[in-house]
């Protein structure tokens, strides 16, 4: 870079000298480009506006529509999203006659659409880069954009379009030698026959772009490959290999700095340890990929971090649930109690005016609130009279047992609480800790009177189950057990049902 510099540099000066504004414009916009790849981000902006105004003074378009792509770019990595579009499209007016400028700003704009989520003006900016490339035989060009229509139909889950687009740009990777895209090709054609179930050619077509990657030295790259080899190893019930690949993903990540391929890789390896059973080192996983999704929110040149998000929290969700079933599962008389107490708080949390942290919060919170009944002996939990003294103190010890089982495992969503103190009541009659009134959680409380609900209206080892008038009448009565609030909620929600 240093000598690129000094050439550039020096041509500048030569053009200066003898008045060549065409020379001028475009080394000015050429050192620009070096200067931002050495984070000198003022100094490239400087350059490349200085670009822009010499190539209109000397009624040059093309020029100076490129040095208005190139500006665009820069309010792109800045997060100047809005003044990005405007750049771009003040460009392809400017310069859109020259075929090998509207591909490659066609495809900026695809890039950006496709960033912020909007899938068709994404689609429609990828197709007309390729037909700009196809019209001068621009195979570089046309090599890019199928991959890039690759990668928004996989994300669309249209598999036959995506593989069909890998093929085709992996085809002109090959004739033209670029190595790089080749792997990129491979790598996620790789995702297309995973969806398809396809895991010996997954395996292929992953380890095929690791040895490109590594002769590469193309670190970030590499991760993403055995990234994908931990999936399919996963898939295949492979654990062993999954785990190895996965935990590799994660080091290259971590030592590229790559948060997003850490993130997705930490997500991954949490989904196989719930396969594995192995559900408090899953969730410790998936809560540090939340916090490193948290740290991409501000990031432009991600795509769609928010969905990711999303997909995160669905398998959050997921491991939960299962874990709260697998405590059930020994008991036939509690089997989808968690499930139901789930269903009935969200209505609650719902008409309490709950947002969605908060519905979340307490959806988790159902899921595991009886978790530290693991600790409970058989007898006691399955005794069909009422318990001793001592029987119910051990009874009483699972919400504290819930929460030392938890004691290494940290969640986005602020859900111990529930667990502490979902057996609280109002008027300080409940257990572990004898709480009142408002020093009770209200997501606690949610949890506390759904559970009496959904116990009450189940049949149970003590007791037959008891009709929902019969539920509420007792509930009725023992209202200062609970807020009024959240009585009153319960009452026009699963009580009216």
């Amino acid at each position: 870079m240093t000598e690129a510099i000094a050439y550039y540099e020096a041509a500048i000066a030569a053009a200066e000298e003898g008045s060549d504004s065409a020379v001028l414009a475009e080394a000015l916009r050429r050192l620009a480009v070096v200067c931002l790849h050495r984070n000198e981000t003022a100094r490239a902006r400087a350059l490349c506006q200085r670009s822009y105004e010499v190539a209109a003074a000397s009624d040059d378009p093309t020029s100076a529509a490129e040095a208005l792509n190139a500006l665009a770019g820069f309010a792109f990595e800045g997060g100047e999203i809005a003044h990005a579009r405007e750049l771009f499209h003040q460009a392809l007016a400017l310069g859109g006659s020259s075929l090998h400028l509207r591909a490659r700003i066609e495809q900026n704009l695809g890039i950006l659409a496709n960033i912020q989520g909007d899938v068709p003006a994404a689609l429609e900016h990828y197709r007309h880069s390729l037909e700009a490339s196809r019209a001068i035989g621009n195979e570089d060009g046309c090599a890019l954009a199928y991959h890039n229509l690759g990668m928004i139909s996989a994300d669309q889950g249209l598999w036959d379009d995506a593989g069909r687009y890998f093929q085709q740009s992996l085809a002109i990777a090959e004739r033209s030698g670029d190595v790089h895209l080749q792997g990129l090709c491979l790598l996620n054609r790789s995702e297309v026959h995973v969806a398809r179930q396809q895991y010996d050619l997954a395996r292929e077509s992953a380890e095929r772009a690791l040895a490109i990657f590594d002769k590469l030295g193309a670190r970030l790259d590499k991760a993403d490959a055995y990234k994908m080899l931990g999936i399919v190893y996963r898939e295949t019930g492979r654990f062993a290999l999954a785990e190895s690949r996965l935990r590799t993903a994660i080091e290259v990540a971590v030592s590229t700095g790559s948060i997003l391929s850490e993130a997705e890789s930490s997500r991954e390896l949490a989904k196989l340890y719930q396969a594995m059973g192995r559900n408090q080192e899953a969730l410790t996983l998936l809560n540090a990929a939340h916090r490193l999704f948290g740290r991409l929110d501000a990031r432009v040149d991600l795509v769609d971090v928010a969905a990711k998000r999303a997909s995160l929290e669905e398998t959050f969700l997921a491991i939960v649930r299962d874990w709260g079933q697998s405590i059930e599962s020994a008991d036939s008389y509690t089997f989808g109690h968690c499930e139901r107490v789930a269903t009935y708080a969200l209505e609650v949390a719902r008409a309490q005016g709950f947002d969605e942290v908060e519905q979340t919060t307490v959806r988790l919170g159902a899921y595991l609130h009886d978790l530290g009944k693991v600790r409970v002996p058989h007898e006691i939990l399955n005794k069909p009279g009422k318990l001793t003294p001592d029987e119910l103190a051990v009874m009483q010890m699972h919400p504290v047992w819930g929460i030392e089982l938890l004691a290494t495992v940290e969640f986005p969503w602020d859900i111990k609480p529930i667990i502490r103190w979902h057996h609280e009541k109002y008027d300080g009659t409940g257990y572990p800790d004898r709480l009142r009134g408002d020093e009770i959680p209200v997501s606690a409380q949610v949890i506390c009177i759904v559970d009496v609900y959904d116990a009450l209206t189940t049949t149970r080892s003590y007791r037959p189950a008891l009709s929902a008038a019969e539920a509420l009448e007792q509930m009725r009565a023992s209202r200062h057990w609970w807020r009024p609030d959240v009585f009153d909620a319960f009452m026009r929600t699963v009580g009216a049902a």
